[in-house]
Formats: C-alpha cells, sequence, structure tokens
C-alpha cells in the first residue's frame, strides 16, 4: 500500500521476479480500460512480465465498488493460492484494502435518480453548498470528507436520501468478515513529504506530455461518459474534462491537477495512519524494494514455521 507516486509498482515487480506471487491491483482507476495514461498503468512489457488482474475490467462509463472489488479479489485470492503461489495485492485505494480485509456495511446500492438530483443541486449551487446540507444531516460525516470531495459527499448524502439514516450511524452496525487470510501489510510512506510532492508534479507533467487531454478526448468520442461518473471523477481526468470543456487553460489544467493529486495522496497517508498492524517503509530510501523483499521473506519463513 502506499500514496500515488510512492513508487508502490516497482517494489511488486521486484517481488514477483523473487517470489511465487501474482499481482491483483487494489486501484478503483486502473480498473478502467482506456484510461491508462491517467490512471500510471504498468506498461505493456511490465504486464507482459507479471500480469495484474482487475486492470482493464470495466468501461469508463460503468459503476463499480467496493463490494464487487472484495468478491472479485476473493475469488482470485482462492484461484492463486490453489495454484501454490502468492497473493500480492498492490495498489492506493485505501477503502478497497479495508473492505478487503474487515468487511463492508450494509450500504444500499446507488440511486439514479437521487444521484442525478444532488449532482443538479451541486451544479447549480457548487459542491461546498452540498457539503453543508450534508452537515446538516449527517455532521460526523461532513467533518471527515473535503467540501470539495464531490464523490464521498455526493453518496453520504444519497445513503442519507435514500434510508433517512445518516452515514455515520451505519458504518457503526457490526460488519460480517470474512477473510481467510493471513495478510502482511505493508506501506511505502515518505520520510519527507517535499520530494513526493515533487515526484507528483513531475509524474503529473509526463502524464499531460504523453498525451492525458488526447486520451479523454477519446474516451469521450468512444463511450457516453458524463463529468459526473466516478470514471471521471479521477484525478487529473476531472481536470482535463474541465480543459475539454473550455473552462480552464492549459496552465490551470497542470497547476490544478498537481494539486488535486497531492491532495489525493494526502488521503491516503491519512488512511494508513489509520490501519492497525502495517509495516511502514520509507518509500524515497533507494534500496526499498530490497528492505520489503527481506521482511517479506523473513515473514513467510515464520509464518511456515509457526
Amino acid at each position: 500500500m502506499g500514496p500515488t507516486a510512492s513508487g508502490k509498482t516497482t517494489v511488486a515487480m521486484r517481488l514477483a521476479r523473487e517470489l511465487p506471487c501474482e499481482i491483483i491491483s487494489v486501484d478503483s482507476a486502473q480498473i478502467y480500460k482506456g484510461m491508462d495514461i491517467g490512471t500510471a498503468k504498468p506498461g505493456a512489457a511490465l504486464l507482459t512480465e507479471a500480469p495484474h488482474h482487475l486492470i482493464d475490467i470495466v468501461e469508463p462509463h460503468e459503476r463499480y465498488s467496493a463490494a464487487r472489488f472484495r468478491d472479485d479479489a476473493l475469488a482470485l485470492m482462492r484461484e492463486i493460492t490453489e495454484r501454490d503461489r502468492i497473493p500480492l495485492l498492490v495498489g492506493g485505494t485505501m477503502l478497497y484494502f479495508q473492505a478487503l480485509t474487515e468487511g463492508l456495511n450494509e450500504l444500499p446500492e446507488a440511486d439514479p435518480m437521487i444521484r442525478l438530483m444532488i449532482d443538479t443541486m451541486a451544479e447549480e449551487q457548487g459542491w461546498p453548498a452540498v457539503h453543508a446540507r450534508l452537515a446538516r444531516v449527517d455532521p460526523e460525516t461532513a467533518a471527515r470528507l473535503e467540501p470539495n470531495d464531490a464523490q464521498r459527499v455526493q453518496r453520504a448524502l444519497e445513503i442519507y436520501y435514500v434510508t433517512n439514516k445518516p452515514l455515520s450511524e451505519l458504518l457503526k452496525k457490526p460488519k460480517y468478515v470474512y477473510f481467510p487470510y493471513t495478510p502482511l501489510k505493508v506501506s511505502l510512506v515518505p520520510g519527507d513529504r517535499e520530494p513526493l510532492h515533487a515526484r507528483i508534479a513531475q509524474r503529473f507533467e509526463e502524464m499531460l506530455a504523453a498525451g492525458l487531454v488526447e486520451e479523454l478526448r477519446k474516451l469521450r468520442e468512444d463511450y457516453p461518459l458524463e463529468a459526473g461518473m466516478p470514471s471521471m471523477r479521477c484525478v487529473g481526468y476531472r481536470q482535463a474534462w474541465e480543459h475539454l470543456e473550455g473552462r480552464i487553460g492549459a496552465e490551470a489544467l497542470r497547476e490544478q491537477g498537481i494539486a488535486a493529486t497531492r491532495q489525493l495522496a494526502k488521503r491516503q497517508l491519512t488512511w494508513l495512519r489509520a490501519m492497525a498492524g502495517v509495516t511502514e517503509f520509507d518509500c524515497l530510501t533507494g534500496d526499498v524494494a530490497d528492505l520489503v523483499l527481506e521482511y517479506i521473506r523473513r515473514e513467510l519463513e515464520a509464518l511456515l514455521v509457526s
């Protein structure tokens, strides 16, 4: 696990070369077909060397959920272990990791009409106003969400409208957890935020140079996409959409994309700090892949002895 630009793919590939692993992607953006540049998907050479499960599994106009990820990941983990191999789960979508290992609360399915109503409200008044409305009915949830975190604010308000109960209350109900594995939880975190921010800026500029805007333009031609869809709320694509709509220029696209990616990394690090039983490694250390490999080997040997 780790924030964006922490080098998860590099470490995962090292593990896959040295251990009998199969990689399962834990990334809510890399699931979408055609969204390659902005999600930093592994390149063709890496995917040939070490195929990744749960990449390119849905169209960008389709929805995917943490519950569906949990079902898909558990099925894959069973298949991988039956082949006497080790499931190696790699990514930065902390909600997916939590859903997999800790289970899910029973929450209602998405309601398209209510989502349309909330989206219309946001278009007319802005997401901070929608966040303020959420604060009136579910202050506990609103307090932990940023006013412009559109996807989570929408989902929290949607749940209230569907159930007439705040999300914070529903999340306190007991969960049924089925996870018949012993997880070795490893996180790549920066000892210093500034170098990570520099990596983020460089990577986003490389995405723009590689054709992020052109990629989105083609996606809009090929699929019935709307700005409010989960795929189009992904960092980078959201800003590129605004650029294609003529609402922001090229420099604002770059600045807003980098700022949004930094905010994403901050949220990911907040999730990681709250997780129990995680062994941290400094992602800025030059030999981090060696250190993680050594740790995993040691832990696997201990498990086999026990």
